[in-house]
């Protein structure tokens, strides 16, 4: 069965789904939503896809349209994800699922009620370094002590990956930190008890602060620390560092090394070595087999109650 897909948001990340979905067999994408016309249109002439409109509304109504990836500002998510499934569309959000707990927990409702396939893009979940680790944990061949985080920008003013300019301001508990909060209970497959967070200086122009720490500890034991910073003047990206009871690894998005930085052949983990492709194949695959996805809405609903108890102490 060939999936036809609509793609909102046609910027940095839609473009690395895009380039995902094109991998993926029995997969098509013919509509693209995009802030924009103009250079929307400019990214469906490149991949080939044949509608283009800046109304998600009018991708959703068309009856081919199966699914839908959500690649927008994290403000639209939550919404966006509700008219979806409304519409009878399966839906794939990017992280995060929402920036408030109650339209989380209202997009859980509304897959609830219509029984379609809802996915929140928890990429760490699907990168071959953190799935090597997670197959050992649960073969007993490594039990983790602790998850050592750093996840750096250097991004003081409001763009994206690409840097061009945003049309929304990004942040660093509800979107980046989801990642780490999320990939912490799964990895040591229990549940978080303890949180705590302090924040840096709330920045005068977007309103927002640029430097945030967080602790967290599961009910087995283990701990996270997790430290995040849009002022890291250095390379960006996230470094996980596990800590366990038979060795150390540190995995950087698809790559993984051993504490001391010697490489570790995650080649054979999965059939690609890119985490968003994987991600999108399960999200295909859940829909092809009627069943619920790792990183469903219900699944990764606990990371957002987490967020919000931390949100809640920082307006302390």
């Amino acid at each position: 069965m060939t999936i036809n897909v609509a793609l909102a948001g046609a910027g940095a990340f839609g473009i690395k789904h895009l380039d995902a979905m094109s991998k993926i067999e029995d997969v098509r994408v013919v509509s693209i939503v995009g802030r924009t016309l103009e250079p929307t249109e400019e990214v469906a002439a490149r991949y080939g896809i044949g509608h283009v409109t800046t109304d998600l509304a009018e991708s959703l109504a068309l009856d081919e349209v199966d699914a839908v990836v959500l690649a927008t500002p994290t403000q639209m998510h939550a919404a966006q994800s509700i008219a979806c499934l409304h519409a009878g569309k399966h839906v794939e959000v990017e992280i995060p699922l929402c920036d408030n707990l109650a339209e989380g927990r209202r997009v859980v409702e509304a897959q609830q009620q219509t029984g379609l396939v809802a996915m929140c893009g928890h990429t760490r979940r699907f990168n071959p370094s953190h799935q090597w680790v997670h197959r050992r944990v649960q073969a007993n061949e490594f039990e983790i002590q602790q998850m050592d985080v750093q996840t750096y920008f250097f991004r003081r003013t409001n763009t994206n990956a690409l840097g061009n300019a945003r049309s929304w301001t990004d942040h660093l508990l509800w979107h980046h930190a989801a990642h780490t909060v999320d990939l912490f209970a799964y990895q040591v497959g229990s549940p978080i008890v303890d949180a705590h967070a302090m924040q840096g200086p709330i920045h005068p122009e977007l309103g927002i602060a640029m430097d945030m720490s967080i602790q967290l500890r599961a009910a087995s034991g283990a701990i996270c620390t997790l430290s995040l910073s849009f002022n890291n003047d250095g390379p960006f990206g996230t470094s996980f560092r596990y800590i366990g009871d038979s060795g150390t690894y540190i995995a950087r998005y698809d790559d993984l090394v051993d504490g001391r930085e010697v490489p570790i052949d995650v080649s054979e983990v999965d059939v690609s070595s890119n985490g968003i492709e994987l991600q999108d194949r399960e999200f295909f695959s859940a829909i092809q087999d009627g069943r619920e996805p790792n990183s469903s809405v219900n699944d990764v609903l606990p990371c957002y109650e987490i967020l919000d108890r931390l949100e809640r102490q920082l307006a302390k």
